[in-house]
This record gives structure tokens, sequence and C-alpha cells, in this order.
């Protein structure tokens, strides 16, 4: 029987290399995975439909109007006083405050300039009205 010399048998070494792959596989999934988990609290309206309409992420109040009238901050019916009081108390805050507007295509659209005009009577001058994309 042949007998081995210690020095002979190999060291057990920890590959890192297939392990820093693996990892950054796992860190670009995660990272590309959670771009598409935006978690929008609104209510379910009919906006209408333009055929160049852009996605906006940092809009900080999104306020949608109902056909009968109601307002909703997010996902939370509100008044037009607290609406725009809570409105311009969050501008004078925030430089980059900004709203958008998601109204029914069947509302008035003087209801729609006449809470757009509060909002420029309040000091706040990035609003935006919202659309679907016609693609």
């Amino acid at each position: 029987m042949r007998i081995r010399d210690r020095r002979s048998f190999a060291k057990p070494e920890v590959m890192i290399i297939p392990m820093i792959d693996i990892m950054f596989f796992l860190l670009v999934f995660f990272m590309l995975s959670t771009l598409y988990m935006v978690n929008l609290k609104t209510v379910d309206v009919n906006i209408p439909k333009a055929a160049h309409a852009e996605t906006q992420m940092n809009v900080t109040y999104l306020v949608t109007m109902k056909k009968e009238g109601t307002l909703w901050l997010e996902d939370k019916q509100i008044t037009e006083k607290e609406l725009i009081t809570k409105a311009g108390e969050e501008n004078k805050k925030n430089p980059k405050f900004s709203v958008v507007v998601r109204a029914d295509q069947e509302i008035d659209y003087g209801m729609v300039l006449g809470l757009l005009d509060k909002f420029k009577g309040a000091g706040i001058t990035r609003f935006g009205l919202a659309a679907d994309s016609g693609r």
C-alpha cells in the first residue's frame, strides 16, 4: 500500500470570483425588478388618452377628480379647502413640490381649470394633468 506524503495533499481553496459574479447578478436582478414595483395609491377614473403622454415619477401630490366632483388625494377623499391648504404648506417646505391632477374625461373642464387656478393662487406653479398613453 502506498502512503502519500502530507505535503502532497491540496489545500482547500475558496473560489471568490464565482461568488462575486453571482452576487453581482443578484444585485442587478433585484435592482431591475424594483424598478417595476412602483405602487401608486390612486382611485380608478377614466382619464383621457394622449399620444405623447410622459411618465413622471417625481410627483409630490397626486390629486384625482371624479366625474361627480369629489377630490381624492392619492386614495383618500379630501375637501377642496383642505387640499389647497395642505398643498400650500407643502409647497413652502419643498421647492420642487408638484401636483398632478387626474381628472375623469367626462368632468366639466371648468372644474379642472378652477382647481388649477386655486393651486396657482396658493403659490403652486408646478402642476400637470395626467393622461393615459395612447399607444
